[in-house]
Formats: C-alpha cells, structure tokens, sequence
C-alpha cells in the first residue's frame, strides 16, 4: 500500500511531495522525499494601452491633430528607415493608435469601453493564461465592427503585423476581401495660375498595404493628378482603391479636393476674376486710363473718361478664368475702383469746386 502526501511551501514557491510505502504483511515502511520543480506564480495581467499617449496627443484633440501626430511619429519609426529594434512594434503600435482615433465610431466604442477600463490590452503570448479575460472586451469589439476572430491565439499572437491585432483577421468572410471603408480625402492646393493652364500635381502618398496573409507594410507611391482648366474649388479627384488598407479589407478610395490658393491681387468669382485698384477723387471726376495686370502676366489699358463712384465696376472681356462646360471661352476680368478722398481742401479750391459742381 502506498500513501502519498504534499506539503507545498509558501506562495507556491516549492512543493515537497512525501511518499510512504508498507511492504505487505511484514509491516515494513520506508519514506522517500522528493522535491518537485519550482512553480511560478500566476503572471500579471498585461499592461494597457493609452492610444492618445501613443500618439502624444490629448483626448480632445481633434482629427487633424490626430494626422500630424501620427505623420511625424510613422516617419521617425517607419521600419525601413528606423534601425532600432523595437522601431516596427512601435511603429505597428502607432498605426494601431492612428486607426482607431481618426474613425469617429471606433474612437467612440474605445472612449467608452477602451479608457474606462483603463485601455486596451496589447499583443502578448498566447500562453499567458490571463489573456482570455480581454476576450470579452475584443469580442465587444467584434460585434461592434463586423469582425471575425478566428481563435484565443489571434487575439494576441505578436506575429500578426497589423495595427489592430486583435480585430483584423477575417477568416469568415469566404467571398474574399470585404468592402473597403470611406475615401481618405487630402486638400490639394493649386493657384489661380493652375487654374487658367490647367496643371499636372506629382503627390507623394504613404499608405498600408497588405503584403501577404498576416502583414502590412507601408509603400510610398507617386500620383500624378490632373487639374483641368477652369475647375472650382471642391472639385474631386478620386483613385479607387488606392487609400490605406486593413487586413481582410478592400483598399480605401484615396481621393483629392482641389483648395485654391489666396491671391496676391486676384479673387475669383465663378469664371471671372476681381482685381481692385485705387484712384484719386481728381482721377474719378476727371477721369483716367488705369493699366490692369492681367492672371498672365499682361498690362491692359482701362480707359475711364466718365465719372467712376467708389465701388464700381468696369471689365475687360475674356481676361477671367476657362469655363469649366467650354474651356475655349473665358470669364472677364472685373476692375472694382476704390477713391481716395483728401484729408483737407484749400479754401481757393472749395470756392472753384463750388462752381464747378453748382450745376450738378
């Protein structure tokens, strides 16, 4: 017969098992130590992420912010560029961040549910048994996003580079990639100049790509954006599926606004264009001949033989901007007059004045 008893050490540091065993009829026992190996203690939950101290931004920053932020910080660890090797964690880390504050619903779900349980826990080993108490947490997520979680071990696995490790993987979705989500929309500034040529814009973009099954990766790429003659500000200049991308997603539309530029002498309105000069009241009631500078480069004469009030206006025909239906015609260019009066007049002045506008 054979009886077995422990004695474990404090906190689990060791475990003594102690064995006794009786030979048969003859009564005859022996005991025998044995001293188990060590067992460690339960390890500690894993530390939570501050999206907003990762970024260095506050939590009411706005999403502009957001962008410079992430901008700067993607440049100074972007992988291929940064030789430290903890540069791609953080640089994985920092897209992470970036993804999910400049998305109002996520940035709302991760306010509400992220901050108030003091963040969101980061990729780990998927031993640590105290992962599966985040599952809750991503599976809210989950539900939330549309996302489909293939395991435990997805939730935290290191070796999945993406910036949402424990939302991305898309194993349920067997058409193939899902729909991407908005465009990602960037002003382009043009001048007026650009508008009466038309104009060709080379912009360099760093977006997330997927590289393979489990990988993204950032690419720089060079687009060439056409501006045609005559077009407003506001008009939009879309690339399908060229914008950043999730694992499991489509690629987002990358898309371009035109944004005019202020002028040194010009302000646009539709197909023409404003230039205000200044006369003085002799020119006004006398009149003039004004030279106008024109959007390329020219001088035109304006003669003005009647009288020009403060605020009126005269124009030069097709000297304004192309129509955006007809680029072969264009708009005029409008002079608006402002007068500058004197400060005093000599008395001998006012009396000839007097005379000369009696009859007016």
């Amino acid at each position: 017969m054979v009886l077995i008893w422990t004695q474990f050490g404090v906190k689990h540091k060791n475990v003594k098992c102690k064995v006794r065993v009786i030979h048969g009829e003859e009564g005859l026992a022996s005991e025998e130590v044995r001293e188990e190996p060590e067992v460690s203690s339960p390890p500690s939950s894993p530390e939570c992420v501050d999206y907003y101290s990762v970024l260095g931004v506050s939590s009411d920053s706005n999403e502009e912010e957001i962008r410079r932020a992430y901008k700067r910080l993607a440049l100074r660890y972007h992988p291929d560029k940064n030789p430290d090797a903890d540069a791609e964690d953080k640089f994985k880390q920092i897209a992470q961040a970036y993804d999910v504050l400049t998305d109002p619903e996520k940035r709302s779900i991760y306010d509400q549910q992220g901050l108030t349980k003091g963040g969101v826990a980061p990729a780990g080993n998927k031993s640590d048994p105290s992962h599966s108490s985040s599952k809750a947490d991503a599976h809210s997520w989950h539900m939330f996003f549309n996302f489909d979680l293939d395991s435990d071990d997805d939730l935290f696995n290191p070796f999945l580079r993406n910036p949402l490790p424990h939302l991305s993987r898309n194993h349920g979705n067997k058409g193939g990639l899902k729909p991407s989500g908005v465009a990602e929309v960037h002003e382009l500034l043009v001048s007026l100049e650009d508008i009466l040529m038309g104009v060709t814009k080379r912009v360099k973009v760093t977006r997330l790509r997927q590289t393979d099954k489990h990988a993204l990766r950032p690419e720089e790429r060079v687009f060439d954006v056409e501006v045609k003659k005559g077009w407003k500000e506001g008009t939009r200049i879309t690339f399908p599926k060229e914008g950043h991308q999730m694992l499991g997603h489509a690629p987002n539309d990358l898309a371009f606004v035109i944004k005019e530029k202020k002028h040194t002498h010009f302000r646009r309105d539709g197909s023409h264009i404003v230039y205000t000069t200044t006369i003085t009241l002799r020119e006004a009631l006398c009149g003039c001949t004004v030279n106008i500078p024109t959007l390329d480069g020219q001088m035109k004469p304006l003669p003005c033989n009647d009288v020009i009030k403060p605020g009126s206006m005269r124009r030069l025909i097709g000297e304004g901007l192309p129509r955006v239906k007809n680029p072969a015609q264009r708009g005029d260019l409008l002079v608006e007059f402002q007068v500058v009066f004197p400060d005093r007049i000599p008395p001998s002045s006012k009396e000839i004045i007097k005379h000369s506008l009696g009859q007016c």
